[in-house]
């Protein structure tokens, strides 16, 4: 008999059963990387994730026999739903085994949910905050997860999901670079070069964590406003900013992450990482006792970096600004150890950009199509 049952987030066994399905659902999985515990916990933690602060989720487990069969959380974003006038409840870590009973079941709990808010729409796999990937992957299912900056699934998925009556509302588009082959043209650091000569924007580089982490607050000042167009966006609160940065110094090479600023003001900024993800699969969500170490050995010796993070106030964009930014790019790409590069879930609508990274090399490898349906 199948069940769903929600999840009291205050219960340990609870919250450990809706976390640790992923880990059996993708059990001898290469391309699935796992999450950290701490990281996966923090999510049902309604005392300490900032996003308690002004919005509201549940999660459910489906049962049958006595065994999680599959998952799912219900949100309701208040502040973008604000922002762009919207009634729409999101999905999120939505995994099931192969029966479309299961998931029947799990997203007929989310659509009631949803509908008891007075919420007209549901939209998703859409999370808790600009860090967590976006939608269900719909193409690429032979390449591993860039860490947990995306999602992966198994590609029976879409057809759950779409007989449920679901359909597209985005894709975000991931591209592979090589070193040998993404290059940008010489016109382009001309142009960088000469931007930054005048004086008109200079590049802000970072020496060490510290240092970056004080410099958090003027870069969540400046996402807040180079993302308004965006199809994804909200104004994020303060903790929110600093939850996000927490979270990026984790993994973050200060090397890698650069803003550029115009006088004392951030404009622009680039946020590339080291891909972790083999160490992250040898953990297995614990980092102690060694796989911390594991980790640390990795960002030296990995070959792949991941773009996840790119943008310039509008204004700028015709004044030099995007002729910085993407020589900055290629540096960041390609002046370290690194190989290959993954240019990290672009939305389809930023359509320009899409049109730049593929013009220069980059080849569109991953889909992950984010979903909706009128309740």
């Amino acid at each position: 008999m199948l069940s769903i049952q929600q999840v009291d987030t205050g219960s340990k066994a609870d919250a450990r059963r809706f976390v640790e399905f992923p880990f059996q659902h993708y059990k001898g999985c290469q391309q699935w990387v796992p999450p950290l515990l701490v990281d996966a916990y923090s999510f049902l933690d309604r005392s300490k994730h900032p996003f308690y602060e002004h919005s509201e989720a549940d999660f459910f487990v489906a049962v049958r026999d006595g065994q999680v069969v599959g998952r799912l959380a219900a949100l309701e974003n208040k502040p973008y739903n604000a922002y762009h006038a919207k009634k729409q409840a999101q999905f999120y870590f939505f995994e099931s085994i192969d029966d479309q009973a299961v998931a029947n079941a799990l997203f007929g709990r989310a659509f009631d949910w949803a509908r008891e808010r007075g919420l007209t729409q549901i939209v998703g796999p859409k999370g808790f905050g600009p860090l967590d990937g976006y939608g269900i992957q719909v193409e690429g299912f032979e390449h591993r997860q860039m860490m947990s900056m995306m999602n992966y699934n198994y590609a029976y998925y879409p057809r759950l999901v779409e007989a449920l009556g679901f359909r597209k509302e985005v894709d975000f588009v991931s591209c592979y670079a090589h070193r040998d082959h993404f290059r940008f043209p010489e016109r382009v650091h001309s142009i960088a070069q000469r931007v930054v000569q005048r004086g008109t924007l200079q590049v802000k580089r970072f020496a060490n964590k510290r240092e970056l982490r004080a410099w958090g607050p003027r870069i969540g000042k400046a996402y807040n406003q180079a993302f308004v167009n965006n199809w994804e966006y909200y104004p994020l609160s303060q903790r929110e900013i600093d939850f996000v940065i927490q979270n990026i110094l984790v993994v973050a090479d200060p090397r890698l992450i650069k803003v550029i600023t115009h006088g004392e003001d951030i404009v622009g900024f680039l946020f590339a990482f080291p891909d972790v993800s083999a160490a992250l699969q040898r953990a297995q969500g614990r980092l102690l006792p060694f796989g911390i170490f594991d980790l640390l050995l990795e960002l030296r010796r990995t070959k792949w970096v991941s773009v996840n993070g790119i943008g310039i106030l509008p204004e700028f964009q015709g004044r030099g600004g995007n002729a910085l930014m993407y020589s900055e790019m290629e540096k960041t790409l390609w002046d370290f150890q690194f190989q290959e590069g993954d240019l990290t879930q672009v939305a389809e609508t930023a359509w320009e950009m899409r049109r730049d990274l593929e013009n220069l090399g980059g080849k569109p490898y991953k889909n992950h199509r984010v979903y909706i349906r009128d309740l």
